[in-house]
């Protein structure tokens, strides 16, 4: 809605629908509104969804042109998209206050009403019907579809005790209590995981969308509501809870397929962004930027993981999550060391598996394997994943007859040496297991020369698991720590069947 030469403060001072008009005000549908805001703000070069990384060159152009288009839009895509966000985020090209008769059910516009009270208000009081303001963020309505979603809900119902109070009958239209999407006038209705709503609910919708129509108990109203719509849903492909029907699907103009993010980068700027962190974590604690590349590649691993069911998909809120905890694993190890600084260690990744068996649905053969050792797995195959990013690939230079870098340390073990890396140790007896290693600092100089002295350790230790993982150690979990040893020794120790632990 438009006003000429205004100020927000000026306009707020109109009480009246006579000073309304004197204010040269117009209405616009709020299609046009969004509309229009979105031209005024790619012509200043200001952006619309701020903070949504990964999108710029695919979702977000696609979430304008309709916009642009006046469509009702669908979010189709996994969990964990930003497709409620995205839908949150569109508040921001209303215009900051409209003009409401005030008392109205519907946030009707003085001068175009279509409830029965704002027209009866306008037809006895003129210009001198109160006019009140409405913001933008009361202009967003949000309702997750679940089975027991009702028309009465959505729609509305009438109301006997409405009926009784004003002694009407049911015939009349003031008995009607609205619903959500009726009070959702001139203002952005979601309805989240449409699939989940009920094939008769949806059909209800169909006239809303297409021609303004409502029907409650028998009434047929005939109310142009002005909403627009926006839509989350799973692809239909991906789950057999529920369907979008095929002509509520014909009626959303615009169906935009969102997505993970593609690269680590984009992965790691949404997990700094959205991460919890107190200020004393922030300051006391660093972690590398490889531990952040892993805490990303995880959820990587997990998209592509034959245990992990891909129609369920793998959240962004894993890798959130799974930051968290490993910050917090840091400090609290910090805490019982009487530290007061910290860094991150492999170790440490321990605090994370939490976040991954919260994380994921597995498929029957993961859930045969466990959660558990699922996420160990997962954990397992980011660190192989990225441990050729630094080291030479192990598998290449097992074939060499000489010059293999790896030989010195595996060497050590297979003379029956072994190391345990505590959770908990301080760092002088952490960098002293490390440096205890033969071959494993001069791995690190020569492949990672690094000025920092605390990362120079975290890539002594991930060395150690890069090698566990491409099987030329053995990793053991033990209760307060990680020991590694040679693998064939730990093959030939192993328990037989039936004995115990």
């Amino acid at each position: 809605m438009k006003y000429k030469d205004l100020s927000t403060d000026q306009m707020l001072k109109i009480s009246t629908l006579g000073e309304l008009k004197a204010s040269d005000y117009y209405p616009q549908s709020i299609k046009e509104e969004l509309r229009t805001n979105l031209i005024e703000k790619k012509r200043k070069g200001e952006s619309v969804f701020e903070g949504i990384w990964g999108y710029e060159d695919t979702v977000i152009p696609d979430v304008e042109r309709a916009i642009l288009s006046r469509h009702n839009i669908n979010f189709l895509g996994l969990r964990g998209q930003a497709k409620t966000r995205m839908a949150r985020m569109m508040t921001g090209l209303l215009d900051e206050y409209i003009p409401v008769v005030e008392g109205a059910p519907l946030n009707d516009d003085p001068l175009n009403p279509i409830s029965k009270y704002a027209r009866d208000k306008v037809a006895e009081l003129g210009d001198a019907t109160p006019v009140g303001w409405m913001h933008r963020d009361e202009r967003y309505t949000e309702k997750l579809a679940t089975p027991d979603v009702t028309i009465a809900d959505l729609i509305g119902d009438a109301d006997p005790i409405k009926a009784a109070s004003l002694k009407l009958p049911y015939s009349d239209e003031r008995v009607i209590h609205f619903g959500l999407v009726p009070r959702s006038h001139r203002g952005i209705f979601v309805i989240n995981e449409l699939p989940d709503l009920q094939a008769r609910i949806q059909v209800a919708l169909f006239n809303i969308l297409q021609e303004g129509d409502i029907q409650i108990r028998g009434f047929k109203l005939r109310m142009p509501l002005d909403v627009q719509f926006v839509f989350t849903a799973n692809p239909e492909d991906y789950t057999n809870r529920g369907s979008i029907v095929t002509p509520l699907k014909d009626r959303i103009d615009s169906q935009i397929i969102t997505h993970y993010p593609s690269s680590i980068e984009i992965g790691k700027k949404i997990t700094a962004q959205e991460a919890a962190l107190a200020k004393e974590q922030e300051e006391g604690v660093e972690i590398y930027d490889l531990a952040k590349d892993l805490i990303e590649q995880i959820a990587m691993e997990a998209r592509e993981s034959e245990y992990v069911d891909a129609k369920s998909g793998v959240s962004a809120r894993l890798t959130i999550s799974a930051y968290e905890n490993l910050v917090s694993a840091c400090e609290r190890r910090m805490l019982e060391s009487g530290e007061t600084k910290t860094s991150v260690r492999l170790t440490d990744f321990i605090g994370v598996i939490p976040s991954i068996t919260g994380k994921v649905e597995l498929v029957y053969e993961g859930e045969q394997e466990g959660p558990g050792i699922v996420a160990n797995n997962l954990v397992g195959k980011a660190i192989r994943t990225q441990f050729i990013n630094y080291f030479p690939d192990p598998e290449k230079e097992r074939k060499k007859e000489e010059g293999n870098p790896y030989e010195p340390i595996k060497e050590w073990f297979e003379k029956g040496n072994m190391v345990d890396l505590i959770f908990s140790a301080t760092e002088k007896a952490y960098r002293k297991e490390l440096k205890n290693i033969p071959g494993l600092e001069a791995l690190v100089n020569k492949h990672q020369k690094t000025s920092h002295e605390g990362f120079k350790y975290f890539l002594m230790e991930f060395a150690l698991f890069g090698l566990a993982e491409y099987s030329m150690l053995s990793k053991h979990q033990l209760q307060q720590g990680m020991q590694f040893k040679d693998l064939f020794t730990s093959m030939f120790s192993m328990p037989e069947m039936g004995d115990e632990d």
